[in-house]
């Protein structure tokens, strides 16, 4: 006969083996911004809900393809209204590890163009403090916002001080995964890189995770905008963030010791470009985050960066080729004169010597 001590005993185990197994899942939030009475940005022949809401459903289905040890969260998967502090409670509730909240642009100038991934922190142009307030003005339409949001007045710009004392701890990994978004878009798409920038976002700052903040364009520009609510424009922007999240996921397996879980096909295309070391030119390093039009950049429009010791470190080009790289750093050097080569393997930096032994150059 089992005695009630060995159910007690296999129950405590059972109880530990789940936790274990939850804390190998990975969660992603999916936030399509605006929905139901909220129609966002109102463009000649779209609605922001309508694109949002889009692209965050394929992209969704992309990651969930991709992952079968993610599990996908939506904030809404239909026309629906919901208040901004319960869209980051959902992130909250289901200790998400990633949070990404999809939106489309708009500007009183119909020329402005460009994608831009925001991170939580203090707007520094005007631009971006527009952005803001339009975005946390749909807590206007909720009937507490109040009370729920202690007076804050997203018209006020005097309200947005709060966010100057805000310590982010997710905010190294939020700004990591908003640079692969904008690389994605920027070098597979060819989209104008308005940059990663911060800004005072309510949804943001009420989610406790990692959490960014995509405008995927402007809606405001008709040429822009035919491309947002054309069907393969949202496939090719939802595909850019899901290559992003592949590479943000990756790392965070290999953070945390989790074998990848992905299907062997993508699995081993991905190891095959890990396995491959890559040269890259540093231009300069900077202690905050450079605006894309920086005079820093001096006009260059393909660049990345990558956060170490404390700096954001820019770079340009990509090659396993040493001699084309180097090729690339002489062409540089009259406009960024210190310009030197560094070496990647995946998301590592390793030493240009290593990288050389590596591909036998």
């Amino acid at each position: 006969m089992i005695s009630k001590r060995y159910f007690s005993v296999l129950y405590i185990f059972l109880f530990l083996a789940s936790n274990l197994l939850a804390q190998h899942n990975f969660v992603l939030v999916l936030d399509a911004g605006h929905g139901g009475r909220d129609p966002g940005a109102v463009g000649a022949i779209s609605q922001e809900k309508n694109i949002n809401l889009a692209v965050s459903l394929k992209l969704g289905a992309l990651i969930e393809k991709n992952h079968p040890d993610v599990r996908v969260i939506y904030t809404r998967k239909d026309d629906t209204f919901v208040p901004l502090m319960d869209r980051a409670r959902v992130a909250n509730q289901n200790r998400a590890n990633l949070f990404i909240s999809i939106h489309s642009n708009s500007a009183t100038n119909r020329n402005a163009v460009g994608t831009e991934t925001f991170v939580l922190g203090t707007s520094r142009t005007q631009s971006t403090r527009e952005s803001v307030m339009r975005e946390n003005a749909v807590i206007l339409l909720e009937d507490d916002h109040e009370t729920r949001y202690e007076g804050f007045n997203p018209n006020d710009p005097s309200s947005l001080i709060m966010f100057e004392f805000m310590q982010n701890r997710y905010r190294d990994n939020s700004i990591e995964f908003a640079a692969m978004v904008q690389h994605h878009f920027t070098n597979d798409l060819n989209r104008v890189n308005r940059g990663v920038k911060e800004g005072e976002f309510l949804v943001l700052l009420h989610s406790a995770t990692p959490a960014v903040l995509i405008e995927l364009g402007f809606i405001s520009n008709l040429e822009e905008e035919r491309f947002l609510h054309s069907e393969r424009g949202q496939r090719q922007l939802a595909q850019a963030i899901s290559d992003a999240f592949d590479t943000y996921k990756r790392e965070h397996d290999r953070r945390s010791g989790i074998a990848s879980a992905r299907p062997s096909a993508v699995a081993n295309e991905s190891n095959n470009a890990a396995q491959t070391p890559v040269f890259k030119v540093q231009i300069f390093s900077s202690r905050t985050i450079l605006r894309a039009n920086d005079r820093n950049l001096r006009g260059l429009q393909n660049f990345e960066f990558h956060h170490e010791n404390g700096l954001y470190k820019y770079t340009t080009g990509r090659s396993s080729n040493f001699t084309e790289i180097q090729a690339l750093r002489n062409e540089l050097q009259t406009q960024f004169p210190g310009a030197f080569i560094v070496a990647f393997l995946g998301d590592r930096k390793i030493s240009v010597a290593e990288a050389q032994r590596m591909l036998n150059q």
